[in-house]
């Protein structure tokens, strides 16, 4: 069967206890999937049992690999791990949950917006670090593909990832536990690509990936 033109299908994994409690966990394997997690995961590979997967790729963090395992399963295929997509390093605010910690991360991924894509975490990463190590995978795992290409990944990522490739900043849409972002070949910009679904929802306050443009 003919698995059709080429998409790019970025899912966020599904929750997890640090989600809960609005914990900074950056640095795998970290958390794994709650119970709540689990279920999301087997509702992401039944939602995507009808489409043509030909490849499902996930990031080094347990919760990633657990969230694409189901979504491998109805396709029969193997879920290949990557280094370089993980979630974005947050350096001294690992582990924290306190409101100073997010109101950092939220200083930080506001300069992102606004264009200061070397602005870093203390102690971690920048937008442009991200980019230098997730957008390789990215072009690798689509090079000569078709059908729907799925990689698992996390939220602040996926939203700094995409953008790259839409070629803006920092993505301001939040991303909900297994909500997906497809993306095509944009066929007026060789090498480049266009958005053709963005799941949205109204955001959790804390959720890392719940800042949207700065005030």
């Amino acid at each position: 069967m003919n698995p059709g033109p080429l998409r790019l299908v970025l899912v966020r994994h599904g929750q997890t206890d640090a989600n809960v409690r609005r914990e900074l966990d950056s640095v795998p394997p970290g958390a794994p999937l709650n119970d709540l997690g689990l279920s999301q995961a087997q509702a992401a590979g039944e939602r995507l049992a009808t489409h043509p997967v030909t490849a499902v790729h996930a990031s080094r963090a347990t919760r990633a690999q657990q969230t694409a395992a189901p979504i491998a399963a109805a396709h029969g295929l193997d879920v290949v791990v990557h280094d370089g997509v993980h979630e974005i390093f947050i350096g001294d605010l690992e582990g924290r949950s306190d409101r100073e910690a997010r109101e950092q991360f939220d200083v930080v991924y506001g300069a992102w917006w606004k264009g200061d894509l070397d602005a870093r975490l203390p102690g971690g990463e920048s937008a442009h670090d991200l980019r230098d190590r997730y957008l390789p995978v990215v072009e690798r795992i689509t090079d000569g593909a078709h059908g729907d290409v799925v990689l698992v990944s996390h939220g602040a990522a996926i939203r700094l990832a995409a953008a790259a490739l839409l070629g803006d900043t920092a993505e301001t849409l939040y991303v909900p536990n297994t909500g997906l972002v497809v993306l095509v070949p944009d066929p007026a910009m060789p090498g480049g690509w266009a958005l053709d679904h963005w799941d949205s929802a109204p955001p959790v306050p804390g959720d890392v990936t719940a800042g949207g443009a700065p005030r």
